[in-house]
């Protein structure tokens, strides 16, 4: 069975970056994860707890987990030959 690598690294992306945007979001309103924002901020500039910042993190989320799930799939593929 082969994976859809664009579909994969596709699924990747949304929920990773979805989960960015998210954690982003709460920690704008609340100081639920501020932690790991913190964290993830050092890794994705312009990653702050502000709204726009969030979506900056969303996208950068995306971008990250969709070029990961792409190589995850390939590779999957590769290896289940």
């Amino acid at each position: 069975m082969k994976l859809n690598v664009k579909a994969f690294g596709l699924a990747c992306g949304i929920v990773w970056g979805l989960g960015m945007l998210s954690l982003g979001l709460m920690n704008t309103f609340s100081d639920w994860g501020a932690g790991v924002e913190g964290a993830m901020a050092t890794l994705y500039i312009g990653y702050t707890p502000t709204l726009l910042g969030s979506v900056i993190g969303g996208l950068w989320g995306f971008a990250d987990a969709g070029i990961g799930g792409l190589a995850i799939a390939w590779l999957y593929n590769k290896f289940a030959k």
